[in-house]
């Protein structure tokens, strides 16, 4: 048996084990026939998408299908017809099918289509141009420049593909340093790091972000300008520190460089409505407090003029990453089964979190997903940890001063973007390790003091935003 068949048969005995065990033996009183095996599926979707035997958007999916087979109200007779008191409630099959278009993915959906058009017609790589110009030919001054416009273009677009196009413009620069020189790797090291910061700053920049969205409705919601007012700053900070931080521990020898990026902006009548479309739907985003209408509705404007004007066509959303869509779904749909089966809120209530002080709630969830991050996907790490953090949060009275649930699921979600520490932890850092450039000991330990950091920055923001009253 190969290593990948043996690792998904080790998470379906794991899962058919804890099915296997009486409801009365497992630590949760009251426990539901439904609820117990929504916690079968949790474990089992946990150890897919730690140990990959199958592709993390391949787990999504197959959460999605065992929930409509299972739990559902159109599942499978012999499973769902059950008349005993203790087998707990169905959920409707249109909610769990619903996660295939939830506003979430449908805000994801027009980054891609920003994020798309906007290399199609060069305008990330004109922006570099213009934006790189100012910062000279000192290496330090170059390398926070890179910086910086990667982390601008990861608040916007996928921090993979701004990293891939990043890492290309790097390509030529890296040729003016000695083979020895330091300044290689804190070059080579800057374009994931500043990927995976920038991504912070806006609810699109990175998947947990958007996930977060999902559990911060009603009283919690949170719009696209209340984000980007206290992430921005955050990404600022940060981005600042790891500069700071790269050039200590590689500091270049080489005292100028000259960089030149090919590419300008294009005039044709496409190009044009690709620029004013960016710009105006980054407005709106940032302005829905004087217009009305929430992220999710704006980001279907970009999707609707660029598929009217054939700026995307047919075999460009061929090349869409569907992928990423697909695993946020089956995150949507693990923790819609752990909130409406009930399961979240049992356990929680089942561990006594009321007497624990609301800031070491607050420090334990946020080290834990960065932790988690560092050896999965972020994304896998959010949908695993929100649901069970919003229950906390909405259970928990003594956060309830402190913001509740939405400080809690914020900390959590910005937290799982830290986690940066290994060449498997994000995209972003597996492509800059491919370079050759990154040893992987290099790498932790700037990744580790950055996610230790960043942590503290977490802290410190969240006990502003409440001094401020935003909870």
């Amino acid at each position: 048996m190969n290593p990948k068949a043996t690792k998904f048969a080790l998470s379906l005995a794991v899962a058919v084990l804890i099915l296997l065990i009486p409801t009365d033996v497992i630590p949760i009183k009251d426990l539901s026939i439904v609820e117990h095996r929504v916690m079968a599926l949790f474990v089992f979707a946990a150890m897919l998408w730690i140990l990959e035997p199958i592709p993390i958007y391949a787990t999504s999916i197959l959460i999605i299908v065992i929930e409509l087979l299972s739990i559902s109200t159109s599942g499978i007779n012999v499973l769902i017809d059950n008349p005993a008191e203790s087998f707990g409630s169905l959920i409707n099959y249109k909610d769990i099918m619903g996660t295939f278009a939830s506003p979430i993915i449908l805000l994801f959906l027009g980054g891609f289509f920003l994020a798309m058009a906007s290399t199609k017609y060069r305008l990330d790589q004109s922006l570099a141009k213009v934006l790189l110009k100012p910062f000279g030919t000192r290496p330090k001054m170059i390398m926070l420049g890179l910086m910086i416009i990667t982390a601008i273009f990861s608040m916007f677009m996928s921090n993979t593909a701004t990293t891939a196009m990043m890492l290309s413009i790097l390509a030529p620069v890296l040729g003016y340093f000695d083979e020895k020189d330091p300044g290689r790797i804190a070059f080579a090291l800057s374009i994931p790091v500043a990927a995976n910061i920038g991504g912070l700053g806006t609810p699109i920049g990175t998947p947990p972000n958007a996930l977060a969205l999902k559990y911060l409705n009603g009283a919690d919601s949170i719009s696209f300008g209340e984000w980007m007012a206290f992430g921005v700053p955050f990404v600022i900070v940060l981005l600042t520190i790891a500069w700071l931080l790269l050039l200590k521990f590689f500091p270049p020898k080489a005292e100028n460089i000259n960089i030149e990026i090919k590419g300008k902006f294009l005039t044709t009548s496409k190009a044009i409505i690709v620029y004013v479309t960016f710009a105006l739907t980054i407005l709106l985003w940032l302005f829905d407090f004087v217009h009305g209408m929430n992220s999710y509705t704006v980001a279907m404007i970009p999707v609707a003029i660029f598929l009217a004007f054939s700026i995307i066509t047919k075999e460009d959303l061929k090349k869409m990453s569907w992928d990423v869509l697909w695993l946020v779904s089956g995150g949507i749909a693990l923790g819609l089964a752990l909130d409406k089966s009930g399961l979240a809120g049992h356990v929680v209530n089942s561990i006594p979190f009321n007497s624990y002080s609301p800031f070491l709630i607050v420090a334990l969830a946020a080290v834990l997903s960065t932790v988690m991050a560092n050896f999965m996907s972020n994304t896998a790490t959010a949908n695993l940890l929100l649901p069970i953090i919003t229950a906390v949060g909405v259970s928990v009275v003594s956060l309830e001063p402190f913001g509740g649930a939405k400080m809690l699921i914020l900390a959590t979600a910005m937290a799982a973007s830290l986690g940066m520490a290994l060449p498997i932890s994000t995209p972003p850092n597996a492509l800059a390790h491919a370079t050759g450039l990154i040893q992987s000991k290099d790498m932790s330990k700037t990744g580790v003091i950055i996610g230790i950091i960043g942590l503290v920055l977490i802290f410190a923001t969240m006990y502003i935003l409440n001094l401020v009253n935003f909870f």
